[in-house]
């Protein structure tokens, strides 16, 4: 399950094209602020125009398609153990959680608190568990940390907890050393993480137009360390981009490319996604409002943007405004999660765990998230149909008035044909009230439990008790994992 058909188009050709053409003139005539001057001097150098007096940047329609002609349409996410890889532009849809939020919902007792490092380890657990989320992405600001430690230790749980392929943001190029630092011991070299990157990096550009120097640098550093790398433009309806969907996806489209061309600037070939998080705002009262029905629908335009150049895009989808798992939030989630992986996105990020406008985030919403999103999988794999699913010869042996359930033919297809959900209750009213009133919420914190549980159980991790010293001796800044 997963391949997309894909069937969600919101854009029409023609539409595409008038946006990337709009986007184009943005680049060659507005341009993008580069806030690094050393970064502007290797544009510059590439063929870029420069002014360092504005500190602005543009690239002319032929020097672009150059650049985004380097890079590549097709690349892998490798996992660890290499059971979870994710070939990249082959057609695929993979979901992450999202990530770097302040708050977790505990429903014990139903309040909010500040998020940890063990809930970084706690989250990466569940992802490892969760089938559907197919990647982790680094869930939450640990604030038991301090800041320049942040993302060593981050990364470092999210390694200990889960073999799939982790991919976080990084705020400034220290942290991003300190990682791929991290990483290259775990692999056993710097070739052998080159070869495979088991970790991908998120930076961002600030809308609008403007890279910072610290995306910037991470970007060089990612491109020509190898390591998978997006620069993901995130720009809100009636904030920071026009308030029209089009004006916002010609702004996005604009950022997006932009960070694209600057990787291949340098290093031809470097491994990036064209990313996009474009959300809205409720003008009515100046809310943010990712769950929005627009937000669904740009992160789907998204889609058709990235695939007219080839590239394999980070898209967003699965963001709700609301403050627990609740009718909201299966409403709003499901919504854009769908609409986007019909598109045929090839990673949907902030897909699972996540409430309040990516504020927050909930254990059981992990779990709730995964079974909708397998939903989604089941949709996107479409309906067989050859000569035995046809079933002609079974329907003439039940004949009329027969039926199916002992047939060898159902038993040999009925876990294939259908999606079974785990936390969604399906039995009848009696039943229902002796098993004492099970909702999927109480059933998503069983099995968090169960899953957490385990966890502590086994406590060693997946680095285990050979590496682990080695770590701690070469990073005394991490704290006990």
């Amino acid at each position: 399950m997963g391949m997309s058909l894909p069937v969600f188009k919101p854009l029409t050709p023609a539409d595409v094209r008038r946006i990337d053409q709009t986007s184009r003139q943005i680049l060659e005539h507005i341009g993008i602020r580069i806030k690094d001057d050393a970064i502007l001097d290797k544009l510059k150098k590439a063929g870029a125009q420069v002014d360092h007096h504005n500190q602005r940047m543009r690239f002319k329609e032929k020097l672009l398609d150059e650049l985004l002609s380097r890079a590549p349409s097709q690349f892998t996410l490798y996992s660890r153990d290499e059971k979870n890889n994710l070939p990249l532009g082959e057609g695929e849809v993979y979901f992450a959680n999202g990530g770097r939020v302040f708050r977790i919902l505990d429903i014990a007792n139903g309040g909010y608190r500040l998020t940890l490092l063990k809930d970084i380890a706690r989250t990466a657990t569940l992802v490892n568990h969760l089938e559907n989320i197919r990647f982790y992405v680094i869930a939450c600001q640990a604030h038991d940390v301090e800041p320049q430690h942040y993302h060593l230790n981050d990364f470092c749980n999210a390694f200990n907890n889960t073999t799939k392929h982790v991919m976080g943001g990084c705020d400034n190029l220290e942290g991003v050393r300190q990682v791929w630092k991290l990483a290259s011991l775990i692999a056993g070299g710097e070739e052998r993480l080159r070869e495979k990157p088991f970790f991908s990096v998120i930076t961002n550009p600030v809308s609008p137009l403007t890279i910072g120097s610290n995306a910037a640098n991470i970007l060089s550093f990612c491109a020509t360390h190898g390591i998978p790398v997006t620069c993901a433009s995130a720009p809100i309806a009636g904030a920071t981009s026009p308030v029209t969907l089009a004006g916002t996806l010609a702004q996005m489209h604009a950022e997006a490319l932009a960070g694209v061309a600057m990787t291949q600037v340098f290093s031809p070939g470097a491994k990036v996604l064209y990313g996009a998080a474009p959300a809205t705002m409720d003008l009515r009262n100046i809310e943010f409002a990712m769950g929005s029905t627009e937000m669904g629908m740009m992160g789907a335009s998204a889609v058709q943007l990235a695939k007219l150049y080839h590239l394999p895009i980070r898209a967003s989808a699965g963001v709700t405004e609301a403050k627990r798992p609740d009718i909201q939030s299966g409403v709003e989630k499901s919504f854009s999660n769908l609409m986007v992986a019909m598109a045929g996105a090839d990673c949907i990020l902030l897909a699972a765990g996540m409430l309040d406008s990516g504020n927050s985030i909930s254990y059981e919403q992990y779990a709730i998230d995964n079974e909708i999103i397998g939903m989604v999988y089941r949709v996107l794999s479409g309906i067989r149909v050859n000569k035995d699913t046809l079933s002609l010869d079974v329907i003439e042996q039940a004949g009329p008035g027969g039926n199916y359930v002992m047939e060898e033919h159902t038993v040999d297809h009925m876990m294939e044909e259908f999606f079974y959900p785990g936390l969604s209750v399906r039995c009848n009213f009696d039943i229902w009230e002796e098993r004492g009133h099970p909702d999927m919420l109480s059933r998503a914190n069983d099995m968090v439990h169960n899953i957490l549980a385990k966890r502590e159980e086994g406590k060693e991790g997946f680095l285990g008790p050979d590496l682990l010293p080695e770590i701690r001796g070469a990073f005394p800044e991490i704290q006990d994992i």
